[in-house]
């Protein structure tokens, strides 16, 4: 058997869940939707539009990414909040926030934190809606390795493009902590270069959480082989190098780390689930995520990744960035 796959075979596959306590949409006469405990209580009034096909008594979606309760459409009797999306509730019924707006829908969690918008001005909160980084700023892109962009004083610019900037104003650069950090005058190869700037190094482990990132090591080279294989731009193998970063530590409702996957260059390749990676809380258990919220063992997702690029490869035999296990 080819040692990799060996390898993989021999990973522990333990599932973690906790049990929640069973929801479900319901929907008012006039055709507003709300959530109900599994006794019939009113936990969420119904008081919001739906434009998703939500159907009444629906049950709730319950494990990663679903740790509270998004409503993406409007409220009753309530004033729209420039560059916002939805509102997000816990599973016990409080309001926790108004997501930011992102790409036509609420914005995606970025190294574990999503923007919300509140009296115009832009924060952060964790996956249980726990405001992580007050709202004190304009605008904010999302983190990308332990840093976020900001500034104070700008604005959507006035344009018809489908795809404003945001302009004006007094930018500068924040860690996972909401504070200001200034640039290296010196910097080394760990450090990441920003809009032509370079930051420090933000990621601390210990020891067990440096074996957990050795773990993704031993896989990097087939890991970056099938993602690279349908990029038509020739690269180095230096190029093609992955980094892999632990951005969220077990807590509440969570019993995960998670690892994203950067480039060389340290761009987040994990943004939208794709090389986004979980590790059960006591390092044994290494798990991916589909586009359902299904957890899947890492030896499976990486089989069927396998699978794909030597196919992919067959079809496409003058792909420069040649498969190999």
């Amino acid at each position: 058997m080819n040692k990799t796959l060996l390898l993989i075979a021999m990973i522990p596959v333990l599932f973690f869940s906790q049990k929640k306590e069973a929801l479900r949409y319901f929907i008012s006469k006039d055709s507003l939707i709300g959530v109900k405990d599994q006794t019939g209580k009113i936990i969420i009034p119904a008081e919001f539009k739906d434009y998703t096909g939500i159907k009444d008594g629906e049950l709730l979606q319950d494990g990663i990414g679903n740790e509270t309760i998004l409503f993406p459409g409007g409220k009753r009797n309530d004033k729209y909040e420039k560059n916002s999306f939805g509102y997000v509730y816990d599973r016990k019924g409080n309001f926790l926030y108004k997501p930011y707006l992102y790409d036509n829908g609420a914005d995606y969690f970025s190294e574990g934190l999503r923007r919300f918008v509140k009296n115009g001005k832009i924060g952060f909160a964790d996956r249980n809606g726990k405001t992580v980084i007050q709202p004190n700023h304009d605008f904010s892109a999302s983190f990308n390795y332990g840093y976020a962009v900001f500034c104070d004083g700008c604005d959507w610019e006035k344009t018809d493009d489908e795809h404003p900037a945001i302009v004006g104003g007094t930018w500068g650069v924040m860690n996972i902590k909401g504070e200001t950090v200034q640039p290296l005058t010196k910097h080394s190869e760990k450090d990441i270069d920003i809009d032509g700037k370079y930051y420090p190094y933000s990621f601390q482990y210990s020891e067990k959480e440096k074996n957990i990132l050795q773990f993704f090591e031993k896989y990097n080279k087939i890991i970056s082989a099938v993602h690279y294989v349908n990029i038509y731009n020739e690269m180095s193998e230096d190029e093609k190098k992955l980094l892999f970063e632990i951005v969220e530590r077990p807590q509440e409702n969570f019993p995960y780390y998670q690892i994203n996957t950067y480039d060389n260059k340290k761009t987040n390749l994990a943004a939208f689930d794709d090389l986004k990676f979980f590790v059960s809380e006591d390092g044994k258990s290494v798990f991916t995520i589909n586009y359902e919220d299904k957890m899947i063992p890492f030896g499976k997702w990486l089989k069927e990744e396998i699978k794909q690029a030597e196919e992919y490869q067959k079809k496409h035999s003058n792909n420069p960035n040649k498969f190999k296990k």
